[in-house]
């Protein structure tokens, strides 16, 4: 099978995007590999689909109206680094966090590595989950952006 261009890939990549918008979760699975590897910040290191469906829906059900913005395409074949902002409202339980209706904004990178069919074996996710758990109030931050505390319950308590 030939090498991927990268046309082939920024194509690839575009159908990937506009699916992610539509929470077309069984489609997005299908731009992975069956034995492909997500790592991720939230959702931990997941191996094949049904790990990587799981983050999916996990994701969307507490973010239902999340909304993707790119910033950068970076491709390498078979390498792609794609920058976005994600915007989203907690609307259902996140990690047994009942919804905040907080909104939140996530910059994130994402380093995919295709293979020569063009479906994503590995794929890793970067971005800040403190900024994340901020955003949402799990924690607390001083005016110089330092985490200082945690929410517990409506209680505040000490970092450390």
């Amino acid at each position: 099978m030939p090498e991927l261009t990268r046309a082939d890939l920024q194509a690839i990549v575009e159908r990937h995007l506009d699916t992610w918008q539509r929470h077309d979760v069984p489609a997005l699975v299908g731009f992975h590999s069956a034995d492909g590897i997500v790592e991720s910040p939230m959702y931990g290191t997941r191996r094949g689909r049904a790990e990587i469906e799981e983050a999916y829906r996990a994701f969307f059900k507490s973010f239902p109206d999340a909304r993707m913005d790119r910033e950068a395409i970076l491709i390498d074949p078979p390498n792609v680094a794609i920058f976005i902002t994600v915007a989203a409202t907690h609307g259902d339980d996140f990690f047994g966090l009942p919804a905040t209706n907080k909104r939140l904004d996530i910059r994130s990178a994402r380093f995919m590595q295709f293979d020569a069919a063009g479906v994503i074996v590995h794929e890793r996710r970067i971005y800040d989950f403190t900024g994340v758990l901020l955003q949402l109030g799990v924690l607390r931050a001083d005016r110089g952006g330092h985490v200082v505390g945690r929410s517990n319950g409506g209680k505040e308590q000490d970092a450390g």
